[in-house]
């Protein structure tokens, strides 16, 4: 009798295909929505929308901006060559600004010190002029005579008082960078004088192929320096994704091409027939699945999900191998009769496989939903075509497996059964439960975002050289102030920067920035211009060079009619230039927002303290949240774990009743046991990817269990098929284990231990005798 699968499965299922690869190349037709922002694989942690902004502004030169360095034996030919390279890269369509010289509109940078001298000034020269006027206009008699404190931008006869060459010195100075008088950046470094040029790209590090572009450009450029004799480093966010990139392309060609060349091999050499590599269809099309489902999921599919869901294929085409290998028992060969006889068992694996997936959907962490979304779609993917398409694929090709792998599989049962006689199951599970403890005894902790990552060691030295050359060591902590008014955020702004000054003091900082660095406050302005009201009646010292007491008077009224200025207001002149990230402007909740930068912090653990006791004041600390996270989420995938188990328990009742269910589930769950305690014997850490990678080893061994438990076509032919389901997952997650990004080398190694396990135990799910299915 036919079924209705084989009567309407053959029908619709092209179509449905046909639908799908009609999706999948609308959402390819602006290239491959791939994305490989590092940033989008943990969770935003932010609480509010203020504090998510903040964190995307610290974040953004990083991710946009490119700094290289020049360096030549002959100090002209350095800056000559950053000016030549500057220039063409102008031209590049890659970057919205590139600058290798002073580009300062002297000018505008005049007006500004002239205008808003009051707001720059330092507060200590504030104080000054406000409680000892007579000693600031001595100490301004006495700078006229020094032209290096007396001289600026604004001419002397425009600056009688000085507070503007006094708020041009004063403004801090955290790089090694200089002005050559040619115009040129330059930073002299232990003896050698590089050349700075720094480029801004028009999108940033995770849009598309751009870092790829940007870092064939700068080899482009390095070669060339090279050949001229010279010398080029670079550091930016941008490198790091180009490399993320091509590892991941890398890797992924190589593990799937290797899982597949596997695959293909032993099926030829099993089953002896070519049209048994259709059986590869099922994982091609799961593998399409799985990327359209993402997309339309998420808007795009990461670079880590390719990476982690190139396994796909080898747990894939486990459902093809499962109607396959019976065809050591089942003869003549029928591919719909061996698809009747194992229905029951490839759902089953199914829905095993698609819980233990669907439960990483639920943790805090963007990544592995992807990889949650992209294997359950793409498994479900698989499976319909499995039971849809292939046996029509198939047809009635006789198929007459070489008999070598099922002697060893009678073998291999023959000694199980010798072993089981010599020595019991008990004492086995005790052995085994002693091996488990001993090992899970030895595992340590560690959780860090740095696994998510292989960080290259030639970007990561080129980048510590560029810190050193140019001096700016940034820092991932910075602090948020929040404040009812501008006034207010600065005098906060100003509490928390004295703390700061006391770790640079101590040598546990080395600068950092804040608005209050560069702007008064609006009452301490108002403060300072009565006092300059006053100053004139103390000019003796500059009346003695030859000043005229009317000259100064005029200078002090000019200064009494300058109008208090605001955040926005300096920030948007050249000397603000620098700040203006720093500031957020006002909330949606009426408040005002600033940031403190960090640079070259040596113990983050002293920065908690510098906020305790200050009104609106917050430390984010994006790095050390996450790894807090990684921690506390370890008890999440536990308890995930239980519920996942719980639920394949019940579905397992269905078929096989409680006590089966059991059996079934237990293999699992000491074949999870043994794979943690293999890491402690292996000396391998318990990071938050090994708990997730567990929650697959119990799915994907339950599978193994519910072949052996159903025993269709005979023992043998179920722990045959067993061992080659097992050798093309084995493939697949085994290659992961070898990654050079050490999250996914510790998951892919959990879960290969894991299934080596599974296998082992696999026959230990079986009670009674076999069941000989008949279609």
């Amino acid at each position: 009798m036919t079924s209705r699968i084989e009567r309407w499965g053959p029908r619709l299922f092209p179509l449905a295909l046909l639908l799908l690869i009609a999706v999948a190349a609308w959402q390819w037709r602006a290239g491959a929505p791939v994305s490989a922002n590092l940033l989008e694989l943990v969770p935003s942690g932010a609480p509010d929308s203020l504090e998510q902004q903040a964190e995307k502004r610290m974040q953004e030169p990083l991710n946009r901006e490119l700094v290289v360095l020049i360096s030549h034996p002959d100090r002209q030919r350095t800056m000559s060559l950053a000016a030549e390279l500057g220039q063409r890269w102008q031209q590049q369509g890659l970057f919205e600004k590139v600058q290798w010289n002073l580009q300062t509109d002297l000018q505008a940078l005049r007006q500004q010190l002239q205008q808003q001298r009051l707001a720059l000034l330092p507060a200590a020269t504030r104080s000054r002029i406000i409680d000892d006027p007579a000693g600031y206009m001595a100490q301004r008699a006495d700078d006229l005579f020094d032209p290096f404190r007396s001289q600026g931008v604004v001419a002397t006869a425009d600056d009688l008082l000085g507070l503007s060459v006094v708020a041009e010195k004063s403004l801090p100075i955290s790089q090694n960078v200089q002005v050559d008088l040619s115009g040129a950046l330059i930073a002299d470094y232990q003896g050698t004088t590089w050349a700075l040029l720094r480029a801004r790209t028009t999108a940033d590090a995770f849009d598309g192929n751009l870092p790829l572009a940007v870092s064939d450009l700068l080899e482009q450029a390095r070669q060339q320096v090279t050949r001229d004799g010279g010398e080029l480093i670079a550091s930016s966010g941008l490198l790091y994704s180009a490399h993320a990139q091509r590892q991941a392309t890398r890797e992924i060609s190589l593990m799937g091409s290797l899982a597949s060349a596997g695959a293909l091999l032993m099926m030829l050499l099993v089953f002896r027939r070519v049209r048994v590599l259709l059986a590869f269809i099922p994982a091609a099309i799961g593998v399409l699945a799985g990327l359209t489902t993402c997309v339309a999921v998420f808007g795009h599919i990461h670079v880590m999900t390719l990476i982690l869901g190139s396994s796909l294929i080898g747990v894939a085409i486990d459902y093809p191998l499962h109607l396959l290998s019976k065809s050591w028992t089942l003869q003549p060969w029928n591919s719909w009769r061996a698809l009747r006889a194992t229905l029951v068992g490839l759902s089953l694996a199914l829905a095993t496989n698609v819980i233990g997936y669907l439960a990483l959907a639920f943790t805090p962490f963007p990544a592995l939903t992807q990889v949650a979304v992209f294997s359950a779609a793409g498994l479900l993917g698989a499976y319909l075509c499995t039971v849809c398409l292939l046996p029509t694929l198939l047809g009635k090709v006789e198929i007459t497996p070489w008999h070598a792998p099922h002697d060893l599989a009678n073998r291999l049962l023959a000694c199980r059964t010798a072993l089981l006689q010599r020595v019991g199951t008990p004492w086995l599970l005790l052995m085994f439960m002693v091996f488990c403890i001993a090992g899970v005894a030895q595992l340590s902790h560690k959780d860090d975002l740095r696994q998510w990552a292989s960080v290259p060691p030639h970007l990561l030295e080129q980048s510590q050289r560029v810190s050193q050359v140019v001096g700016i060591q940034p820092t991932s902590q910075f602090f948020l102030v929040r404040a009812d008014n501008q006034d207010q955020l600065l005098e906060r702004q100003h509490l928390l920067s004295e703390r700061l000054d006391k770790l640079i003091a101590a040598g546990q900082l080395k600068s950092y920035m804040a608005l209050s660095q560069v702007i008064a406050p609006v009452e301490q302005q108002n403060q300072l211009r009565t006092a300059v009201a006053a100053l004139p009646g103390f000019s003796q010292p500059l009346n003695a060079l030859g000043i005229p007491q009317s000259a100064i008077e005029q200078e002090a009224q000019r200064m009494g009619e300058l109008p208090p200025q605001r955040i926005e207001q300096v920030l948007s002149g050249p000397i603000g230039e620098p700040w203006r990230p720093l500031w957020l402007g006002t909330a949606a909740d009426g408040q005002v927002a600033g940031l403190v930068s960090l640079q070259g912090l040596s113990n983050s653990d002293l920065l908690p303290a510098q906020s305790e006791g200050l009104d609106g004041v917050k430390l984010v600390d994006r790095l050390g949240e996450l790894n807090r996270l990684f921690a506390a989420t370890q008890i999440s995938a536990a308890e995930l774990k239980l519920a996942s188990c719980l639920l394949i328990f019940a579905v397992l009742c269905i078929p096989f009743g409680p006590r089966g269910a059991t059996r079934v589930l237990a293999v699992s769950l000491l074949a999870a046991l043994a794979s943690l305690a293999s890491l402690g014997w292996l000396g391998q850490p318990l990071t938050l990817f090994s708990m997730f990678g567990v929650l697959l080893v119990t799915a994907i061994g339950a599978d193994y269990a519910i072949l052996m438990r159903e025993r269709i076509g005979g023992s043998a032919t179920s722990l045959l098929g067993t061992l080659l389901s097992a050798l093309t997952t084995w493939l697949s997650f085994g290659l992961l284990a070898v990654s050079s990004t050490p999250a996914v080398s510790n998951f892919g190694l959990t879960i290969s231990i894991g299934l080596a396990f599974s296998f082992l135990l696999a026959p230990w799910a079986a009670d009674g005798p076999p069941r000989n299915a008949q279609p």
